[in-house]
């Protein structure tokens, strides 16, 4: 995985913005958003995980969101490359926005997909 930053926003605004790029297969680990996280789809099909065990699949156009403070992870499926936006808010008290968790298990990452995920439409 890599990623550009497109908007790394100062006070005011606090938005932040990253064009993240997976091979096949490749994700991130768990992780959260103190102020939650929308992943817009660009290419391919993203794979979006909850701790919950729900794995959604998104297609280019799609935009799903993450609710603050929520466990997730996202990443290409086991074929595909895949591209997103990733946009998210900063906290703005210097706090850390962004909590990094453990690694995504093979088991995790190759659960059943729905398509039943909340989404928010660009």
């Amino acid at each position: 995985m890599w990623w550009d930053v497109i908007h790394a926003g100062q006070e005011p605004p606090r938005m932040r913005v990253n064009r993240a790029r997976f091979s096949p297969g490749a994700r991130t680990n768990w992780h959260s958003y103190v102020l939650g996280q929308a992943l817009y789809v660009v290419s391919g099909v993203a794979l979006i995980g909850t701790r919950g065990g729900t794995i959604c699949e998104d297609h280019p156009s799609e935009t799903v969101t993450c609710p603050p403070e929520e466990e997730h992870w996202h990443g290409a499926t086991p074929d595909r490359f895949m591209e997103h936006l990733a946009l998210w808010e900063g906290t703005g008290d210097g706090s850390t926005e962004t909590t990094w968790a453990v690694p995504v298990t093979d088991d995790q990452y190759n659960s059943p997909r729905t398509r039943d995920l909340p989404r928010t439409t660009p």
